[in-house]
């Protein structure tokens, strides 16, 4: 009765263009992709990178929107793949290679074009993985490439906030270390490259969560909603580091335990 209902349910939608809407927000994702290049052509570093994590967002529902629909499908699948090579593969590159690779004529263009390539790459092995039953629900093999360009659009918009180039506020901290990091970009990128092609499992976060979460839990999501809203792009920039650098400390720590990896 329960499945006669649903696909009741889905074929009403169908009558009202509902299922339309995961395909809208593949192509929002497109979209903002493609302005983002535009922008960092045009030297707005800090708006191409906002548009790179816009991308993202759009990128987080349309997957869901289908399953929630129940109109997943193979068009979908490789429809939002087309999207994410656009938003989170050559886009990321440009905006770095017009930001600050472009300084450096011999080997800036090609560092930049080996963190396109290799995103594409990483994003075939998910489809192929995915359409040979080979993945798991728990951890992502290799580095998604959302991760890797949230943090290079994150740090443009950091970057350029301290430059005073745009309204917004960083936490001192991290003003110290971004003529570092900016000055190590090239190298930033190529551990991100090698990182989306490599077979090291980054959390998924697919699982199902606890129903009740601890006090330290909700204490620590109150203290990253309020500094998400105080620093944006700060908060983006260091949840995503860390999440990079977390994923390479469990490989050691699992290496010297001997503990595989559960799929």
């Amino acid at each position: 009765m329960q499945d006669n209902k649903e696909s009741k349910v889905v074929e009403k939608l169908k009558h009202t263009g509902a299922v339309t809407v995961p395909s809208l927000f593949t192509l929002g994702n497109l979209a903002c992709g493609f302005f983002s290049i535009l922008a960092a052509a045009k030297g707005n570093f800090a708006h191409a990178g906002w548009l790179i994590i816009l991308a993202m967002g759009f990128d987080m529902f349309d997957g869901r929107m289908a399953r929630l629909l129940g109109t997943e499908s193979n068009f979908g699948v490789e429809m939002d793949s087309l999207a994410d090579a656009v938003s989170f593969c050559t886009a990321p590159a440009m905006l770095m290679y017009f930001f600050v690779l472009h300084e450096q004529p011999l080997w800036g263009a090609p560092i930049a074009c080996v963190y396109a390539c290799f995103g594409v790459l990483r994003l075939a092995k998910f489809n192929s993985m995915a359409l040979a039953g080979e993945g798991s629900k728990k951890y992502f093999s290799g580095l998604p490439t959302p991760a890797a360009a949230a943090i290079l659009a994150s740090f443009a918009i950091s970057y350029s906030i301290m430059e005073g180039n745009m309204g917004g506020h960083n936490i001192r901290l991290l003003t110290v270390y971004l003529p570092h990091i900016y000055n190590f970009v090239w190298f930033a990128m190529l551990i991100l490259s090698l990182l989306m092609v490599s077979n090291v499992p980054y959390a998924a976060f697919k699982a199902k969560r606890e129903k009740h979460l601890s006090v330290w839990m909700l204490l620590l999501i109150v203290f990253l909603v309020v500094m998400l809203i105080r620093f944006p792009q700060d908060v983006i920039f260091i949840v995503f580091s860390l999440y990079v650098i977390v994923g390479l400390l469990m490989v050691l720590y699992r290496a010297f335990r001997g503990i595989k990896v559960e799929k």
